[in-house]
């Protein structure tokens, strides 16, 4: 468990845990809102039928390669999500684990919750033996800078484009700037 992250986020939740099953309707909820605050509305966007399906699916699924971990607040609500998977494609094989997802409310953001989760599945990964870790985003997502700022490095396709991965080498490194941030 890890608790607020910070003077300010101390204030805005309450703690970092697994997902449970229980979590399944406030997380489908959660990924919707998150998913449009980041995305906006379109024809396309997900549902909360489909969100419910996939967490229904994903929950099933946890086990110690493929996790979830949300942001509960003081009063039980779910403020944010993070996803790590083990990570086992055949391009980028220098990196072994992925954070396939992660959202947090826009109210709740630049408050080190961001922070919090990164460093929640991270910390996972390495107590599993895995050092590294990418993701997958959009080139143009405004959360990119807060990658960066994590000391996350762009990773670009063969023909020299940058399509929104990046990625976490040496995950000890990143655990150390969180903390050394934090002090």
């Amino acid at each position: 468990m890890i608790t607020g992250m910070g003077s300010k986020a101390q204030t805005a939740y309450h703690r970092i845990r697994d997902a449970r099953p229980e979590d399944l309707s406030a997380l489908a909820r959660l990924h919707v809102e998150t998913f449009l605050e980041t995305h906006g509305s379109s024809p396309g966007a997900p549902t909360y039928t489909l969100r419910e399906n996939q967490w229904r699916q994903i929950l099933g699924s946890c086990n110690e390669e493929d996790f979830c971990v949300v942001i509960e607040l003081a009063n039980g609500d779910l403020a944010g999500f993070a996803r790590g998977v083990h990570y086992k494609h055949a391009e980028h094989l220098t990196f072994k684990g992925e954070l396939n997802k992660i959202y947090i409310l826009k109210k709740f953001h630049r408050l080190g919750m961001g922070t919090g989760l990164i460093a929640a599945v991270a910390s996972r990964f390495l107590s599993q033996g895995i050092e590294s870790m990418l993701l997958f985003g959009s080139a143009d997502n405004p959360s990119n800078a807060f990658y960066e700022a994590l000391g996350a490095e762009k990773i670009f396709a063969n023909n020299g484009e940058f399509h929104g991965g990046y990625g976490w080498i040496d995950l000890k490194k990143l655990m150390t700037l969180i903390r050394t941030r934090l002090i």
